[in-house]
């Protein structure tokens, strides 16, 4: 009996500084991203490759649907800018895209956090069958599609 509850001690100490352990590194990791993304925009850009012929039909869908919304994301102070580039010239086949669209966050927490737009569609959208149809299609004449978050890099740093 005194050897059973002597493990039991040994099990129940082992178990809680595991948790600690967890609960530490865990808790610091989250604050310390928490720390850098708050005063920092934060920048992704959504790189889209549309089917041969169909760059144009996808960026009409993507004015039309997708951009006011995330212009009524840049008027609630969510983003701070939304910028859209096409190639001059076309490149190689497999790196080819045609649009890349540029999106600056107020910063990394507000990236990252699990805001839903579908409010602010219903409200800008009231034919909601004919929206989700559009973007359906938008996303049908694609053959690829990236995102890419950005850092900055310090080119004075040793």
């Amino acid at each position: 009996m005194k050897g059973a509850t002597r493990v039991r001690t040994v099990l129940w100490f082992v178990l809680l500084m595991v948790l600690a352990i967890f609960v530490v590194g865990f808790g610091g990791r989250t604050s310390a991203q928490s720390m850098d993304g708050k005063d920092k925009p934060f920048v992704v850009e959504y790189y889209y490759k549309a089917k041969w012929g169909h760059a144009d039909e996808f960026i009409a869908l993507f004015r039309k649907n997708h951009y006011p919304v995330l212009k009524k994301e840049v008027e609630l102070g969510r983003l701070l800018k939304v910028t859209a580039v096409a190639p001059f010239y076309h490149p190689t086949e497999d790196g080819r895209w045609d649009y890349r669209v540029t999106i600056v966050y107020k910063n990394a927490t507000v990236a990252h956090d699990d805001f839903d737009s579908k409010a602010l569609i219903k409200q800008m959208y009231p034919d909601q069958e004919a929206y989700w149809k559009e973007e359906q299609r938008r996303f049908e004449i694609l053959d690829a599609h990236w995102d890419l978050p950005l850092k900055d890099v310090d080119l004075e740093a040793k």
